[in-house]
């Protein structure tokens, strides 16, 4: 049995998501439309699944996001402004601030038409355990160690919403964060696993991350780490509060307000729309 599912895909530097109105779902279990719908080689292909709006008690809207294993995450920098600059196309939205509530809390977003940038507040960055997802025991810590594969990593802990593990003393590349990425994010310390980022300070204005996104893998881009990697640099000092950040994907802003909020600005461009023809039992939801 089949049916077809409207959608729209966009992307935040290369990391891309499909947006699938609530009203389009029937019932589905949305775990297993995400898993096939992400599929790059038996779905459309992308990072990550927005659904909605759904109503909200706290916000204008309401959204749920979906990673391609077709695990909830709590919040996603590039989700959210992708979603937000949804909403301003499909104009559910004539103003250019409004707010959104995701499990990981709410975010007000702000949408420039004429230069494509997209800005949401993220909120507060937080280094305290039970706010991490973290185990053990409830304290604050901002330099830690992790033991990975007989190799010790200097780490902060960090949350956006959703856990962060930002690794201090390894390079920021490619070939660490697809081969240790994935041991960090199932490490035992993390019973909700995390996202992992490799960060190399290039200045005190600019740095650089490679990705390892929960639940998703290798990633071009993400505004959440972008977040949690710069606030990072910030608490230890090596930072200003107004940060580039440097990923595969492009680069996007990071200002740290005197009261600790988090904005994030960058460019989120529309890919295409069409229809997506679920089938029960195609390899990809088995």
């Amino acid at each position: 049995m089949e049916h077809s599912i409207a959608f729209s895909k966009y992307h935040g530097l290369g990391n891309d998501y499909l947006v699938i109105k609530q009203s389009e779902l029937y019932g589905e279990e949305i775990y297993l439309l995400a898993r096939a719908v992400c599929d790059r080689h038996y779905g459309i292909g992308s990072d990550g699944l927005l659904v909605g709006p759904y109503p909200s008690t706290s916000a204008d809207f309401g959204l749920r996001i979906f990673n391609p294993d077709g695990s909830e995450a709590e919040k996603s920098g590039n989700g959210l402004r992708i979603f937000a600059r949804y909403l301003w196309d499909c104009g559910r939205v004539t103003q250019s601030q409004f707010s959104v509530e995701t499990i990981g809390g709410v975010v007000h977003c702000q949408v420039s038409p004429d230069t494509g940038v997209v800005s949401i507040q993220m909120g507060r960055a937080s280094f305290i355990s039970r706010n991490i997802l973290i185990s053990g025991m409830d304290h604050e810590t901002i330099v830690d160690q992790l033991i990975v594969a007989d190799e010790t990593f200097e780490i902060c802990r960090i949350s956006m919403g959703n856990p962060h593990c930002v690794v201090l003393n390894k390079p920021a590349q490619t070939e660490l964060a697809q081969r240790l990425g994935p041991l960090i994010e199932r490490h035992p310390s993390f019973p909700k696993r995390t996202n992992v980022q490799f960060l190399k300070v290039i200045d005190r204005q600019n740095i650089q991350i490679e990705i390892w996104e929960r639940g998703a893998g290798y990633t071009l881009a993400s505004g959440s780490s972008a977040c949690a990697s710069a606030s990072a640099a910030h608490r230890l000092g090596w930072c200003d509060a107004n940060i580039s950040v440097q990923m595969p994907g492009g680069q996007l802003q990071v200002e740290i307000g005197v009261n600790g909020m988090i904005t994030l600005y960058g460019p989120v461009q529309r890919i295409c729309s069409g229809n997506y023809w679920y089938e029960v039992g195609n390899p990809s939801v088995s």
